[in-house]
């Protein structure tokens, strides 16, 4: 451990040693912290290691609040695994839940049960603080879920289409459960088409098997949540890059620019997508804007089939739209 200055070639003479520690044990039991603290650093700076002053000083700073040391030192002695680890363990908990690190908790909790050597006494106090935590952290995303709840609902008769999109990935990342307005997003005019994916991710991870209406750009799509893939896991998006594949080799940069615009046209318009028998004209489009972005100049863009340009002119809206909302 390094949590102390250490004196080094100084010996502490047994009978101050053991003066030092009645003093702390005296100033633990009065509740003087602080002073109890200094007394226990101090043993500890002579290389006095002991199992009592190392948990006497983790009294101390839970009891002063200063929870991210105590915290510090058990992620440490926790990996010395010695003969006192589950006593380290149960404190390391205990901090956790103090701090509300719920999902640190359960995994440690998790792990501990993994490995099978939980000592009998420890193993309900391990459960009981998994049980405590798993309650508790429902009730923190229910509560955190209404306030994100209050302030979207705001967001959308503001308009205000970049904290809609934040705080519904907010809520999906903390998994929160969605309510029965959610769904109803996916119709809203007000709510912008890059938000209505991530409404649509949400549902999705939370496995809402409900038929859902949803309308962007001027199309309409009934889907069920559940059953939808990832923007990446497409075949339109495999297909597509395929037939941009033979750019990698030629001008990487080029490449890795068709890559964002056909990723984010798909994500913008996720999940009505063009037939796939529009998949080649698509790629192209998807090239012709590429090299428009890079300055690269291009004889045949005039003479272009209307469905190419057309797809061009999507493909850019679908790029602002993408990049008004989320910043890369």
């Amino acid at each position: 451990m390094q949590q102390y200055s250490e004196k080094e070639n100084v010996i502490l003479f047994p009978k101050w040693k053991d003066v030092l520690e009645e003093e702390s044990v005296q100033a633990l039991k009065e509740k003087r912290y602080e002073e109890a603290l200094t007394k226990l650093d101090e043993l500890l700076s002579y290389h006095i290691h002991s199992h009592e002053i190392i948990i006497g000083k983790l009294i101390c700073l839970m009891e002063l609040g200063r929870h991210s040391e105590a915290q510090e030192i058990c992620e440490e002695l926790l990996t010395i695994k010695d003969e006192h680890y589950y006593h380290y363990v149960h404190i390391y908990l205990t901090i956790l839940f103090q701090t509300n690190q719920y999902d640190l908790l359960m995994e440690q909790v998790e792990y501990e049960f993994e490995m099978g050597e939980v000592p009998a006494p420890m193993e309900e106090q391990f459960q009981q603080l998994y049980t405590m935590s798993s309650k508790m952290k429902a009730d923190l995303t229910v509560e955190r879920s209404n306030t994100h709840l209050s302030g979207l609902m705001q967001a959308i008769d503001e308009e205000n289409h970049r904290e809609q999109w934040r705080i519904i990935d907010s809520l999906r990342q903390m998994s929160a459960l969605p309510t029965k307005e959610i769904p109803t997003l996916l119709t809203n005019e007000k709510v912008h088409p890059v938000t209505k994916t991530v409404v649509l991710q949400w549902l999705t991870e939370a496995g809402y098997d409900q038929d859902v209406s949803i309308h962007k750009l001027g199309r309409e799509r009934i889907v069920r949540p559940y059953a939808l893939e990832k923007v990446e896991d497409l075949s339109i998006f495999h297909q597509v890059r395929s037939l941009l594949e033979e750019i990698e080799q030629k001008n990487p940069t080029l490449f890795e620019m068709l890559e964002k615009l056909l990723f984010r046209f798909l994500y913008v318009h996720y999940p009505i997508f063009p037939p796939s028998e529009e998949v080649f004209q698509l790629a192209e489009a998807i090239k012709l804007v590429g090299q428009e972005y890079l300055g690269i100049h291009m004889d045949e863009e005039m003479s272009q089939p209307n469905n190419i340009l057309q797809f061009s002119e999507e493909i850019k809206l679908s790029d602002t739209l993408y990049l008004s909302i989320i910043e890369e």
